[in-house]
């Protein structure tokens, strides 16, 4: 029986206990061998969550796209004499759940468990050994370099995805931001199982890594989970800082075929990174422009005023470096050039003049009473922990949050905006059905 099973009254029990509003307190601390520890204690329900992240993305392929998302890949594909079959039959045994990922910026392992000795103790024993030793075999990296070709191939069918890896390929360009993470058919054919395995020596090492942790256990009982999963762990060094995003000096637009009913449209530029002084005023002034769902400009123009597009957004998706600002649309193929020229005009007129007063209320009024939902669960607080931790923010981060949000003026939006969002440099792409 999985841990959704059985933890399933539980969840329906607690959704029932009055929503508190009060910020979960974080605590920090650094371990002998380097790792940067992020921990909430939780005891509402008896589960723990436990997030190592690594600076082990993509970033780090060194020119060989999928490198580190292959590591990442093989980590419970195999360890410590364990086949990838004994683990998730192991991990499914004591109700747990044990996975791997990655990503541009990071990749991580995380778990999910109950917190009691019987099931928590032996789930830690396989968490630690996908860390610490994995076996890297060579049938599990012929077998999941298989996999990885085939998922690549299909992902072509989709014009969304197409649209995604050729924006950040052309708006990034030689910047390590550029490739596509799963890495194309090419350099995936090409890679060798020797080089994830230097990979993993450099980057999966303690002072490279951060634990965020959440739930039912106390300080003490934290500290000998983080020293169960990775004491043992070389201490190695950070990763090198990510370097900065050249800004684009011109605009760029391409149009590729594909045989698709919709034509899926991806126009933006290098946006902003973690911390970025200008966060809040972009964050909250694109939650008016398109970043609010059925209530931003760009849904009303675009979706309710002219019924061109039953999905259009924009979202600024910070990373240590400057993330994309993406407006995005899917339209039929006879109305991407209408559909396009508004979106373009609606963002036009946004920077003239920023949001209404009216807007602005709605929008903060949205963004704060929206945040309790977003830290209602261990996983969510989670996932803020990881980006707190990863990305070196203040541990008063989610405590100020809303307070930071209403203090954003109009006056500080159009003034973000106007600096930061380039309309006459911003990469546009263009896939769809019409040749």
């Amino acid at each position: 029986m999985r841990l959704p099973m059985l933890l399933g009254g539980l969840l329906l029990w607690a959704a029932q206990l009055p929503v508190a509003f009060a910020m979960p307190g974080i605590q920090h601390w650094v371990t002998d061998n380097g790792a940067r520890v992020y921990y909430v204690q939780a005891p509402e329900l008896p589960m723990v969550d436990v997030n190592i992240t690594f600076a082990a993305g993509s970033v780090r392929d060194d020119g060989q796209a999928g490198l580190a998302h292959m590591t990442s890949t093989l980590l419970d594909m195999g360890a410590a004499g364990l086949s990838a079959n004994e683990i998730a039959s192991r991990v499914e045994s004591l109700g747990a759940e044990l996975t791997t990922g990655s990503a541009r910026d990071m990749a991580w392992v995380k778990l999910r468990s109950l917190s009691d000795g019987a099931h928590l103790q032996p789930a830690l024993t396989l968490f630690a050994d996908v860390i610490n030793s994995p076996d890297f075999n060579k049938s599990d990296f012929k077998r999941e370099r298989e996999r990885t070709l085939v998922a690549i191939r299909r992902s072509e069918q989709s014009p969304g995805t197409v649209a995604g890896y050729t924006f950040f390929n052309q708006t990034y360009g030689d910047h390590p931001y550029a490739p596509r993470p799963s890495g194309t058919i090419e350099s995936i054919a090409a890679i060798k199982l020797g080089e994830l395995e230097k990979f993993y020596a450099r980057y999966y090492v303690a002072r490279n890594a951060v634990v965020s942790i959440v739930g039912d256990l106390d300080r003490k009982a934290a500290e000998q989970l983080v020293d169960q999963v990775i004491g043992k762990l070389p201490a190695g060094e950070r990763a090198a800082a990510v370097p900065p995003v050249p800004q684009l000096k011109s605009a760029q637009q391409q149009r590729i075929f594909h045989p698709s009913a919709q034509t899926h449209v991806r126009m933006g530029a290098p946006g902003m990174h973690r911390g970025d002084p200008d966060y809040f005023p972009l964050y909250v002034g694109n939650h008016v422009l398109g970043g609010g769902g059925l209530v931003s400009r760009l849904h009303n123009e675009v979706r309710e005023k002219r019924g061109l597009s039953y999905s259009v957004n924009s979202y600024f998706s910070p990373m240590e470096q400057d993330g994309p600002y993406l407006l995005s649309l899917q339209t039929r193929n006879d109305q991407v050039d209408e559909a396009l020229s508004v979106m373009r005009d609606t963002l036009q007129k946004f920077l003239d003049k920023g949001p209404t007063e009216d807007e602005l209320v709605a929008s903060k009024k949205n963004i704060t009473g929206g945040f309790p939902l977003r830290i209602a669960s261990n996983s969510n607080i989670l996932d803020y922990l990881n980006v707190i931790g990863f990305y070196d923010l203040p541990l008063d981060y989610l405590e100020v949050f809303n307070d930071r949000v209403m203090a954003v003026t109009r006056e500080q939006i159009v003034d973000a905006f106007q600096r930061r969002v380039k309309p006459e440099t911003m990469t546009t792409i263009i896939v769809g059905g019409d040749d």
